[in-house]
């Protein structure tokens, strides 16, 4: 292994904790409707617990609603109950097959909350990063050991990787910053 081939797997880890991050962003809610928030949401379809969007059309009605349309006459009240049963705080109304779920609007508390809750995810994804910059830096430290590489080479190598964790955890805020924004738009 060189210190290239370390720096690169490096930077896919952090793109990795990056892409993760972003995933996590998606679960909060903000008020506005997005079908992504029924994504955790599983009903019971014939013994298996699958994701909404399996068996049903998810959808926005307008920016406060969603529509969930299911594919089998008897699942509407299934998918109803578990959409009430979720930890969403989400109070869906059924008409006919189709089921509304309407976005109620968060309260300045709850706004502040979920702020919180954005910046305790970042503060997890930077430690993530950080973890894998000191793995790629005890990498080049065994390289150096091993007498594969060079000290300066392995002084550059961790330089690339500082670099890198740098850009990275500047991307984090950047999105925490955004998402905190999104969050206390009212």
């Amino acid at each position: 292994m060189t210190t290239a081939d370390i720096q690169k797997t490096a930077a896919e880890k952090m793109a990795k904790s990056v892409e993760a991050f972003k995933n996590e962003l998606h679960k909060i809610r903000t008020g506005r409707a997005h079908p992504g928030i029924l994504d955790q949401v599983h009903v019971d379809y014939y013994g298996s617990m699958l994701p909404i969007s399996q068996v049903a059309n998810v959808s926005l009605l307008d920016a406060r609603t969603i529509s969930v349309q299911p594919w089998e006459k008897g699942m509407g009240q299934k998918i109803e109950k578990a959409i009430r049963e979720s930890d969403l705080g989400l109070n869906p109304s059924s008409q006919g097959d189709l089921l509304r779920v309407p976005m109620p609007a968060l309260t300045e508390e709850r706004r502040k909350e979920l702020t919180k809750v954005v910046r305790h995810t970042g503060e997890d994804a930077k430690i993530h990063v950080r973890a894998v910059r000191r793995d790629a830096n005890e990498q080049l430290k065994k390289l150096v050991k091993d007498k594969l590489v060079s000290e300066d080479d392995e002084r550059r190598g961790q330089d690339e990787v500082q670099r890198l964790t740098d850009r990275t955890i500047a991307e984090i805020d950047k999105l925490v910053q955004a998402k905190e924004a999104e969050v206390m738009a009212v």
